[in-house]
């Protein structure tokens, strides 16, 4: 599987008898499947296969669906209303002796209002049942050129994340080798500090002191957190690699290694280490601001 972005724009045509439509999706990111269908008065019924048909292609992504429908062939009928002629017939029997009873004309009848109505003829269930099943055939068909749009763009911001993810470990392997974390470093670096502070002040408890330097070598050393980042990015490249929807535990790598590079930057006592910390948050921001993009 690959990775897909959340954002990409399809548009799909088909027609059905004198029915011409098609289909408009737009997609952006969002935090789960947010789905929004604009239908035309009529097609109100089709919304649950339209959501079911989504919902089988995604799982993220804020998605407009808009269904666009036009008749090409105009049909009407005239509907006759027989209550109305009833009546009129009715009538004419009644005031047959009052008024001419000469037989009723078609024209005369067309021109009684009420009496027959020309409206659009109504399509068949046969037909409509082809027209629906048309219609959601071609929203299959635009999902798909959204999806392989979807996944073009996640090819490009698996490209992009690749690059952090090993700015990322090229850093820690920076904080890793730089002679501040030696341990005979350490022990100068607090051997000097030691001194520094008998001297002035020579009744100070030796042996406090040293328990205490002790316990500041164990807390400067940085080898978990480099073990995790480690471990972290060998987790992102995995699920890179893997695609399909891993966004959201990608957005959970990214706040670890957040996490650990805080922490580096908190036990940092060299320059360097201090910059390649500072270094890393900026790579971790622009990975996470990536990975927001991805389903």
């Amino acid at each position: 599987m690959t990775l897909q972005s959340m954002t990409g724009f399809a548009r799909s045509e088909g027609s059905s008898g004198r029915n011409r439509f098609s289909w408009e999706l737009r997609s952006v990111n969002g935090k789960g499947l947010d789905l929004r269908l604009r239908l035309p008065p009529g097609l109100e019924r089709l919304e649950p296969d339209v959501r079911r048909l989504i919902s089988e292609k995604f799982s993220r992504g804020n998605l407009q669906a808009t269904l666009n429908l036009t008749v090409t062939e105009t049909q009407v009928e005239a509907v006759l209303n027989r209550d109305a002629l009833a009546a009129v017939l009715a009538l004419r029997k009644e005031l047959g002796d009052v008024v001419d009873p000469a037989p009723l004309r078609l024209d005369t009848l067309m021109g009684i209002r009420g009496l027959v109505e020309i409206r659009e003829a109504e399509e068949g269930e046969e037909a409509v049942a082809a027209r629906d099943a048309a219609i959601l055939g071609c929203l299959g068909e635009a999902l798909d050129h959204l999806r392989r749009m979807r996944e073009g763009e996640g090819a490009a911001l698996a490209a992009v994340l690749k690059g952090h993810v090993e700015r990322i470990a090229e850093l820690a392997a920076v904080v890793e080798a730089d002679p501040s974390r030696s341990t005979e470093e350490i022990a100068k670096r607090l051997s000097f500090q030691l001194a520094a502070l008998l001297q002035e002040a020579p009744t100070l408890d030796r042996d406090r002191l040293h328990a205490e330097a002790a316990l500041l070598a164990t807390k400067a050393d940085l080898r978990e957190e480099i073990d995790r980042l480690k471990a972290h990015v060998a987790a992102a490249n995995e699920l890179i690699d893997k695609g399909g929807p891993v966004g959201r535990r990608l957005d959970f790598l990214a706040q670890e290694f957040n996490r650990e590079s805080n922490t580096i930057c908190s036990k940092s006592n060299a320059a360097a280490v201090t910059a390649a910390g500072i270094e890393l948050k900026v790579v971790i921001d622009q990975f996470r601001e990536q990975v927001q993009n991805l389903e």
